[in-house]
């Protein structure tokens, strides 16, 4: 089954999700291999980012460049947008040049789908708001896949600012729809409501969450989307929700460290525990390049 557009993991069923993910285990082998891929040539992708993103917009750029397509970065401080164009005409223009996909991060949940409705380019969700960030998710999954072989029956916690992670919503629908067992983790504060809802198990106590616990996965603390204190201190935070290296001692011996980056060193984890050898952390950037080729070639049909 093919599909226009990648909005979110809510989307996908469970043989799409395992679809993409086997295409971006063929991928991450050709980036080993150091192959440049033809799948694509010819087409045309469009970055059209409204957050700052470096990492993720890097990520597509190689993607599309290893596939053989070509990538075209656009900003909305430097685009139309700024002279008052609507996200929908920005659009129109990008399908009227001749882009094939447009890759789009946007602070507004849901503009990622306003604009699928609206184009005829295939449309990419790079995040929007505290909405879903699908290929962070997919590419979270694609490295606890890889080290451990199946992610069903795998416990998973997720530790952090549960509240602001679009990051959090996308790997609980990611994982949980692939068998796994999902605690998402965090203080009050920063424990939105409807998680248990999704199929994750809440908890407030870090160190009874990580007991046991396969794959320990550490959210950033988005700083800039606090518009109040919702811990007394980086200190605090991390004394009683940071993954060190002696808290992991709680967790499954087999245990990883995850983290969508770019970390907080001493704040969500130590730097011990982000250079240890149990750390997966360095080993995500590489597994979202594979992922992002595969989910442009998934959309734009390249050739198996």
């Amino acid at each position: 089954m093919k599909r226009k557009d990648l909005l979110g993991i809510k989307d996908l069923s469970k043989s799409e999700l395992n679809e993409i993910l086997q295409s971006a285990n063929a991928m991450r082998e050709t980036i080993d291999r150091r192959e440049r891929l033809t799948t694509l040539a010819g087409k045309q992708i469009a970055t059209l980012f409204f957050e700052n993103s470096t990492r993720t917009r890097n990520s597509f750029d190689m993607a599309a460049k290893k596939t053989g397509a070509q990538s075209t970065g656009m900003s909305a401080s430097t685009s139309s947008v700024q002279k008052g164009e609507t996200l929908i005409d920005t659009g129109k223009t990008l399908d009227a040049i001749g882009f094939d996909a447009i890759v789009i991060r946007h602070p507004a949940s849901g503009a990622p789908r306003v604009l699928a409705e609206n184009v005829k380019a295939s449309v990419v969700n790079a995040g929007d708001g505290m909405n879903e960030h699908p290929t962070q998710a997919l590419l979270d999954v694609l490295t606890a896949k890889r080290h451990f072989g199946d992610i069903a029956g795998l416990k998973i916690v997720i530790v952090g600012d549960i509240k602001h992670s679009r990051v959090a919503r996308s790997d609980v629908l990611a994982f949980t729809k692939l068998g796994a067992e999902v605690t998402v983790c965090a203080p009050y504060t920063l424990m939105p409501v409807g998680f248990d809802g999704m199929g994750a198990k809440v908890e407030t106590d870090f160190d009874k969450a990580i007991e046991g616990a396969n794959v320990v996965m550490a959210l950033r603390l988005q700083l800039e989307r606090m518009d109040q204190a919702y811990f007394p201190s980086i200190a605090e935070y991390h004394k009683y929700y940071g993954v060190t290296s002696k808290r992991m001692l709680r967790a499954a011996d087999d245990a990883v460290i995850m983290h969508p980056a770019p970390i907080n060193r001493g704040a969500e984890v130590s730097g011990e525990a982000a250079d240890g050898e149990n750390s997966l952390i360095y080993e995500q950037p590489t597994n979202g390049v594979a992922v992002r080729m595969a989910v442009l070639d998934y959309l734009l049909g390249g050739a198996k």
